[in-house]
């Protein structure tokens, strides 16, 4: 299962390789729409106003989208090297010329790029951003959204800094006598906790002097372990449901993948999956021990899971829509 997507949309991670192709455009040009994983560092982004632009580059659309009740911006690639007007918005976009036989349209973190063949000529380019054009600028404005969550998402690994832990908040505590207990680590519940503040504590056995790397290894440490127990728990509950087996589990740390599945019985389960719900961890490992009886996405395979989660699609976006805080 790969990293982010319900019937995904074309601009989030696909999750299991499964997701429809895009539209083909009406257009004498093919053209090929693909979406980058969005990376975990800090986007380049512009939002000024855009000079004006004749009325003939602008193709205004009708309904009230997302792009269209946006101010007029500018969507700048960092490697822009020519740019276009959208419905009142300038898209500067990065433009290779490739042996490829039809147009390539990626929208990413850092904006949008265009890679055509070399006999395509700009004015058959610009046609095609222009057919797309509410695709473009509505992937442009999610990725950026996406972008600024995933910069707040950034961990300041520090005395008191706040971790999402089976999708609850947890701050962290820097508590030397921490150091004593099972592996240097001690969850705490306080149950007295006001409305809306974080009921949990994990108090870590290190100095306050510590590092910020010091601080982040004995987290992350701490969360594999509890991501082993609560994977293993969750595994057990669903092979007796699935009547299925599985021969091993181990934790994975891919960037783009939450799970997988071996024909041999081999379980590999993303540990970051611990940030979220426990119905979102469900969703997972029932979808990847569904694997040991239908190795595909038919419709078969979505019976299995439906069978012991119902309501799954739900989850499914959550994990598309969630963001993973950024440790690094």
């Amino acid at each position: 299962m790969t990293r982010r997507a319900a019937a995904p949309d074309a601009s989030q991670l696909q999750l299991f390789g499964d997701a429809p192709a895009p539209a083909a455009l009406p257009a004498a040009v093919a053209v090929d729409v693909l979406v980058a994983q969005p990376r975990p560092r800090a986007p380049v982004w512009q939002a000024t106003q855009p000079p004006a632009a004749p009325e003939s580059q602008t193709n205004p659309g009708p309904s009230a989208t997302l792009y269209s009740v946006l101010a007029p911006a500018v969507f700048r690639h960092p490697q822009a090297a020519r740019e276009i007007v959208l419905r009142d918005h300038l898209v500067a976009y990065e433009f290779k010329r490739s042996k490829r036989r039809s147009i390539g349209f990626i929208v990413g973190v850092d904006g949008l790029s265009v890679n055509a063949p070399k006999w395509v000529g700009i004015g058959d380019v610009e046609s095609a951003l222009r057919e797309k054009g509410a695709w473009i600028l509505r992937k442009l404005a999610e990725q950026q959204e996406r972008a600024q969550r995933l910069q707040a998402a950034k961990v300041d690994w520090r005395d008191g800094t706040q971790i999402p832990f089976l999708g609850e908040p947890v701050i962290v505590v820097l508590d030397p006598r921490a150091g004593t207990t099972k592996g240097g680590a001690l969850l705490n519940t306080d149950a007295a906790a006001l409305p809306g503040m974080p009921r949990l504590t994990l108090h870590i056995g290190l100095p306050h002097t510590a590092t910020a790397a010091q601080i982040r290894d004995s987290v992350q440490s701490w969360l594999q372990r509890q991501a082993r127990r609560v994977f293993e728990e969750r595994c057990q509950h669903f092979t007796a449901q699935l009547g299925v087996r599985y021969t091993r589990l181990s934790l994975s740390s891919a960037q783009t993948r939450w799970g997988s599945a071996s024909a041999d019985g081999s379980i590999r389960l993303n540990w970051r999956l611990i940030h979220f719900t426990m119905s979102t961890i469900d969703y997972v490992v029932a979808h990847e021990l569904a694997h040991l009886r239908e190795m595909n996405h038919s419709p078969r395979f979505w019976d299995v899971v439906r069978s012991v989660l119902p309501d799954y699609e739900h989850a499914r976006g959550r994990l598309k829509d969630d963001v993973v805080p950024v440790f690094d």
